[in-house]
């Protein structure tokens, strides 16, 4: 059974609607067994391998089952199999912020500091 890429994406919860699926494959973002698909009515059977950006990470994807609806997520997980697992995330997903150097804004002590080396008489 067949069923077309930009549904299947949807029904594997790979995007949260089917028009942004339909944008992803329209803008020529996926590809199909390694070949660019830029028609978001191609179909997919058990076997294909998809390959299509998500974030800033690019997903591959085993088509195990074309899936009848857009269920939970553990019914969805079933759909496919992740042939490249995302990697583990850091544990601080926010960058520090730099110490002032010229760049950035500088923290409260910074700023004791600079108001210091202003007061004093340039040599």
């Amino acid at each position: 059974m067949k069923i077309r890429i930009d549904k299947w994406l949807w029904h594997a919860r790979f995007f949260k609607t089917r028009t942004l699926a339909s944008k992803v494959v329209q803008a020529g973002h996926v590809r199909l067994n390694g070949l660019h698909v830029s028609k978001r009515s191609t179909d997919v059977a058990p076997g294909d391998v998809v390959t299509f950006p998500q974030g800033k990470i690019v997903r591959v994807i085993k088509v195990i089952a074309p899936g009848e609806r857009r269920g939970p997520a553990p019914e969805a997980q079933g759909l496919y199999e992740d042939l490249d697992p995302p990697k583990p995330r850091s544990e601080d997903p926010v960058p520090k912020n730099p110490r002032f150097e010229g760049r950035g804004r500088p923290t409260k002590k910074d700023r004791r500091a600079l108001d210091l080396n202003k007061d004093t008489p340039l040599e």
